[in-house]
């Protein structure tokens, strides 16, 4: 199984007591940033009124999953401990867990704010640490049989940047996600809750970011669905010198990109826009291949 090419187009993914479906299009995940600091929005939506009228705004604009972060991981970020993530979560997660018709994300490293975030009705733990950073967090996402996200990154937010050195970055990340879908499954994670990620922007470069992007197919020999987040970052500014407000065409381009090459899932800050992007290269894409 682990080197088979799995087609996921008629997959699901079980994310507790949902199953999320797999289909031509990919799926729109609309990115709920409430922190003071996080690169895109940071404190747009500190205050829960604000929050919860943005996640409504989302499902008004076709998102299909909501990812709420409460921790910034920009790159040079410090961290926060699991009470001031809780702290800000709750007010949010009490109410989106029980009436959001979308699945809800909560994108944290620490297996504390996860079980948390599940028992107020969470789905999916986007965790960018893919099962490092915290020793429980494997035994949390098997027992409550929730969609986990492993992303690739080197360091962590703090020093990522300076972990760039790879000699050939899609073959070093894939093999680096291949050996953490491993250790999900010696958790008792089964391959319907796996998601990978191969971490766009964090500890790569611009053109290991550009790279990664034009190999995303190589990572559909893993077997499992693929989540690509690319909105607003850095390596955009960088090719077109475009401050963050005036990175969405460049953002609509890495998204076109990744849908092409396979992505299942991408992760996006402006979703009405982006759900168009996405409709119209699947509507093209799927043209081609028929």
């Amino acid at each position: 199984m682990s080197g088979s090419v799995v087609d996921v187009t008629e997959r699901w993914i079980r994310a507790g007591g949902r199953k999320i479906a797999l289909g031509q299009r990919a799926l729109v995940m609309g990115v709920l940033n409430i922190t003071p600091d996080s690169f895109s929005d940071g404190g747009r939506f500190l205050d829960p009124r604000h929050a919860l009228d943005r996640a409504q705004k989302m499902v008004e604009e076709g998102v299909d999953i909501i990812d709420v972060g409460a921790e910034s991981s920009k790159p040079g970020s410090k961290g926060v401990d699991a009470g001031e993530e809780l702290r800000r979560l709750r007010p949010i997660l009490q109410i989106l867990g029980k009436q959001c018709p979308v699945p809800i994300s909560v994108d944290t490293r620490k297996a504390e704010v996860a079980r948390k975030a599940l028992d107020w009705g969470v789905n999916l733990i986007n965790d960018i640490s893919a099962l490092r950073f915290s020793s429980d967090m494997g035994t949390v996402v098997a027992e409550f049989q929730a969609g986990i996200v492993l992303m690739h990154m080197q360091g962590d937010p703090d020093t990522m940047q300076d972990c760039c050195g790879y000699d050939n970055v899609v073959e070093e990340v894939k093999a680096f996600l291949r050996e953490r879908i491993n250790v999900a499954e010696s958790y008792g994670i089964s391959r319907e809750q796996i998601l990978i990620d191969p971490g766009i922007g964090f500890a790569k470069n611009i053109d290991q970011n550009l790279q990664l992007l034009n190999g995303l197919s190589s990572f559909k020999s893993l077997g499992q669905p693929l989540l690509v987040g690319v909105s607003h970052k850095s390596f955009i500014g960088s090719v077109l010198e475009r401050p963050i407000p005036d990175r969405m065409m460049g953002t609509a381009a890495a998204v076109a990109t990744s849908v092409l090459h396979g992505a299942n899932i991408v992760r996006v800050h402006d979703v009405a826009q982006m759900r168009d992007v996405v409709t119209m290269t699947t509507a093209i894409k799927h043209a081609y291949l028929n």
